[in-house]
């Protein structure tokens, strides 16, 4: 699978592609907005990773014109602007799914084979699983119609459980997409622990249904609790 990363940061740039190439995707880099468009029009990728903070181009318009000239080549952006309207725009422009700077780099592998499995047949704008729903551009949840109030930390949990429902998702992993931390000397442990319970106060304790698990030695896991 050829994947095109247009980024204009050497180091992040650097980064993904090296650890894309050691997952055996065959990786194109661009780090202009103008170059990306020559590099999409003479080799057309399997997926774009697009930076919208590019130092030429904004990253929107180079979307815009994709999908302007009829591609429907899935694209997963990059920003570091985490506002409502920007996030909007990202998705409205045409992107299938987005990333907030900083990032694990082993998120943005997941996203990017869930668009390579999926294709561009849907805008990721919504996770749902069961009763539980949650809105990854207006960052609101609802569980059986009733909106939860979660913190920032609260709502990343939720929405990495909700992208891996079914499977068990590590502290490790935890650590890296919600804490940013791919390593340090004091384990993040005790501190998810207590984040995830108070995760479970809200989603679970006031409906008949659990659907957070702790798995033992592991993680945890959403699936469909006993009623």
């Amino acid at each position: 699978m050829r994947v095109l990363l247009v980024e204009d940061e050497r180091k992040v740039r650097d980064s993904i592609a090296e650890g894309l190439q050691s997952e055996g995707f065959e990786v194109d880099v661009a780090d202009t907005g103008s170059h990306g468009f020559a590099r999409l029009r003479d080799a057309p990728p399997d997926v774009l990773i697009l930076d919208l903070g590019l130092p030429d181009l904004d990253g929107l318009d180079v979307l815009r014109d994709l999908r302007a000239s009829g591609s429907r080549m899935p694209v997963l952006v990059l920003t570091a602007r985490d506002a409502l309207e920007e996030r909007l725009a990202g998705l409205d422009g045409g992107a299938d799914d987005y990333l907030v700077k900083p990032f694990a780099f082993s998120e943005l592998l997941a996203r990017v084979r869930a668009l390579l499995r999926r294709g561009r047949t849907e805008t990721v704008m919504q996770l749902v699983h069961l009763d539980l729903e949650l809105d990854l551009v207006r960052r609101r949840a609802c569980r059986a119609g009733e909106e939860l109030v979660l913190t920032t930390k609260e709502f990343e949990l939720l929405e990495l459980l909700l992208r891996h429902a079914g499977g068990t998702v590590s502290r490790k992993a935890i650590a890296e997409v919600v804490w940013r931390q791919v390593s340090r000397a004091t384990p993040l442990d005790n501190v998810i622990d207590v984040h995830m319970a108070r995760l479970r106060r809200k989603v679970d304790d006031p409906f008949p249904r659990r659907l957070i698990r702790t798995v033992r030695g592991v993680g945890f896991q959403l699936g469909d609790g006993p009623a």
